[in-house]
């Protein structure tokens, strides 16, 4: 089964081939806007052996490229690309370390963000922009959040928001000590 999907392109810009007299083995693009009544299309074409509905396969394609995202963030942003060793068990712990690592900052850009995925180069520079300090004051505790971030009203609102949902699940468990909490 062969299945051609289109899509309206997001940016009306226009490739356009230009012929190279200095090196012909070499192709030029160019590009530039286009006129504002031709819409532009992206196309991708899915060759497949699959006997399901179309939304189901398009489902299967998506989620497929969701979770080769996950690999290729583990291994260019996560250092994990780099490490080889012909000692497996310093090859798996660091493995492990490195996966745990990912799992810990999934969930922490998740509860920040849960309506939207932000990629490593996307969430690091916004989030570990920030130096906290923790004050004590008879048995009061007083965390204080400074970021250097040019967004700082954006980082200011993510972790109100984190101190909310933390703040809820508190009060959902009252049967719990403190220290439980």
């Amino acid at each position: 089964m062969v299945i051609v999907g289109r899509k309206l392109s997001s940016e009306n810009i226009m490739a356009i081939e230009l012929a190279s007299s200095s090196n012909a083995k070499q192709t030029e693009l160019a590009f530039v806007n286009g006129p504002e009544n031709m819409r532009l299309y992206e196309y991708s074409v899915l060759v497949i052996s699959l006997e399901s509905e179309l939304v189901t396969v398009v489902q299967h394609y998506r989620d497929r490229a969701d979770c080769e995202n996950v690999f290729d963030e583990i291994k260019n942003q996560r250092a994990w690309g780099g490490f080889a060793t012909h000692d497996l068990k310093s090859c798996q712990f660091i493995t492990r370390i490195i996966v745990l690592v990912y799992n810990w900052w999934n969930l922490f850009v998740c509860l920040a963000r849960p309506e939207k995925h932000y990629d490593a180069i996307t969430s690091r520079p916004l989030l570990l922009s920030s130096v906290g300090r923790l004050t004590k004051a008879g048995r009061q505790k007083k965390m204080v959040i400074t970021s250097s971030h040019s967004e700082t009203g954006r980082v200011d609102e993510i972790y109100c928001q984190m101190d909310n949902f933390f703040s809820e699940l508190k009060n959902t468990a009252p049967q719990l000590s403190p220290d439980a909490c």
